[in-house]
């Protein structure tokens, strides 16, 4: 998905990242939406359940201090492979143009909670949108800004691993025509932080990412590498233009 290019709304946070708060109250709703925290460290007050996967639950929620509105990521305690803490620190080590920011993260409750600027449409939604039809130009647009976002996370030695339509946003208002990245929960260092050393070639791996658009070598229980996130945007292009 993608997100426009600009900047992001400053927020401050003081509170340390880590630090456990304790939740006045919790929402729930008549369509099953999870029970969560209502008001997250007395700034962010969730009001709409706007997506959910295997990771947990997003939620929109407004900020009382700066009047705007943020996104907010929760992920159950009870996870068995829990991600979003790391996530988190992805996320710092690669800021920058097209990347999500984040104002604050720790736990709440019984989750790990994730504030994060709001974004708007996938370009999933808007293929859907347009009927499942891009023109070349389209296509071609906005290739150029994702071609820039994987460079900008590979010149951090990280792989994003699991690139689809669904993980590129569009931004919102002033930023309405920049592309962001977004999902780094399997992202993967290509480079040791020790060694400072292209990590080791390694095969028997699991394939790790989305089947539709992962590499061959992927499929085939290859490390994955740089060239892999780049086979993976050529099928995820391929996709945009056939629109199936």
């Amino acid at each position: 998905m993608s997100r426009a290019e600009g900047a992001a709304p400053l927020i401050v946070t003081h509170q340390p990242s880590g630090k456990i708060v304790r939740a006045s109250r919790a929402i729930t709703s008549t369509n099953e939406e999870p029970q969560v925290p209502l008001l997250i460290i007395n700034r962010y007050r969730v009001t709409t359940m706007i997506g959910s996967g295997s990771f947990g639950h997003i939620f929109e929620a407004d900020d009382i201090h700066q009047h705007e509105q943020v996104a907010i990521k929760f992920e159950s305690h009870s996870l068995q492979y829990p991600q979003l803490a790391y996530e988190a620190r992805v996320l710092k080590l690669i800021s920058g143009t097209g990347i999500p920011k984040i104002f604050w993260f720790g736990e709440v409750d019984n989750y790990n909670v994730l504030v994060m600027e709001k974004l708007g449409p996938s370009i999933e939604d808007l293929l859907c949108y347009c009927r499942r039809s891009f023109s070349l130009k389209t296509v071609l647009l906005l290739a150029e800004q994702m071609l820039k976002r994987l460079q900008h996370i590979h010149s951090r030695t990280f792989l994003h691993r699991d690139l689809k339509p669904d993980n590129f946003l569009m931004g919102i208002f002033a930023w309405s025509h920049r592309l962001y990245l977004i999902d780094f929960g399997l992202s993967k260092r290509y480079i040791d932080s020790k060694t400072r050393r292209h990590i080791v070639y390694r095969e028997g791996k699991g394939l790790t990412g989305t089947p539709r658009y992962a590499s061959i070598n992927s499929h085939l229980g290859k490390e994955q590498s740089r060239r892999d996130d780049l086979e993976a945007l050529g099928y995820v292009l391929v996709y945009l233009y056939e629109g199936r």
